[in-house]
């Protein structure tokens, strides 16, 4: 099997469930040594024991993803960790959280935890990473954002400020390194079926209805396979950003 990613280390994080476990067993598949982030253990743990089991090589490190303190013990971790080289090359910033309803009706008690999470979290992570990228004069950072980032709606209007925060926020990383040879890119998934959206308080009423005019939509591997497609293209090419959708989705 090729295996494209060799020699290098991938952080992941949300990789407890969803788009971040399929990324983070994608690219240990490709080869890529994975420390894999996300606040319940017990998932980690089960991550950890997929890789190994297929021979491939994973650390999980718990931790917040809203953090600072958490951030710097994953990137400290991960670069004392022996199978790490004492570097790594690829960072997955996934976590994040949603939050059914728009600016009117969500429930602003969770606005704060919410950009805590998507925007200040992944501000911080994206900002050490890249200070490190810059002096190794290489790497790869992939930011997930989402369609609502782009295409607001207003059945997750809040949570869509947060993403459009995100990509901005990837961009303007992306102006300040490209200098020094680091690839930054920004993935916006369409729907994808996971925990994310019981989580973040979708339900049948609210949400399934709505939905199931677009048919079939995707599952977290899409997404990884989008993400494993852009890290393997020549040093020289950057994709800045892609859009994934189910074929049926019109909107957002």
């Amino acid at each position: 099997m090729d295996k494209p990613l060799t020699g290098k280390t991938a952080i992941v994080t949300g990789a407890s469930s969803g788009i971040g476990y399929a990324t983070a067993i994608t690219l240990a598949r490709a080869g890529a040594a994975v420390v894999s982030n996300a606040r319940r253990k017990d998932r980690l743990d089960k991550l950890v024991e997929e890789i190994t089991a297929q021979g491939g090589k994973a650390l999980a490190v718990a931790g917040d993803a809203g953090s600072q303190e958490d951030i710097d013990l994953l990137l400290e971790q991960t670069l004392t960790w022996k199978e790490s080289g004492g570097k790594y090359d690829i960072v997955v910033a996934n976590a994040g959280r949603g939050l059914a309803g728009g600016i009117l009706d969500s429930d602003d008690s969770q606005w704060q935890e919410l950009y805590q999470t998507n925007v200040i979290g992944v501000a911080s992570l994206i900002r050490r990473v890249g200070q490190y990228m810059a002096q190794q004069k290489s790497g790869d950072i992939v930011v997930i954002g989402s369609v609502v980032g782009k295409n607001i709606s207003p059945y997750s209007g809040f949570y869509g400020s947060s993403k459009f925060a995100v990509g901005a926020l990837t961009e303007a990383l992306r102006r300040e390194i490209c200098q020094y040879g680091v690839r930054v890119s920004l993935v916006m998934p369409g729907i994808v079926t996971s925990g994310f959206q019981e989580v973040a308080g979708y339900n049948q009423e609210n949400f399934g209805k709505s939905i199931a005019q677009f048919g079939k939509v995707l599952e977290p591997q899409a997404i990884a396979d989008s993400i494993h497609w852009l890290l393997t293209l020549p040093p020289h090419v950057n994709i800045n950003e892609i859009m994934v959708r189910p074929t049926g989705q019109s909107f957002p």
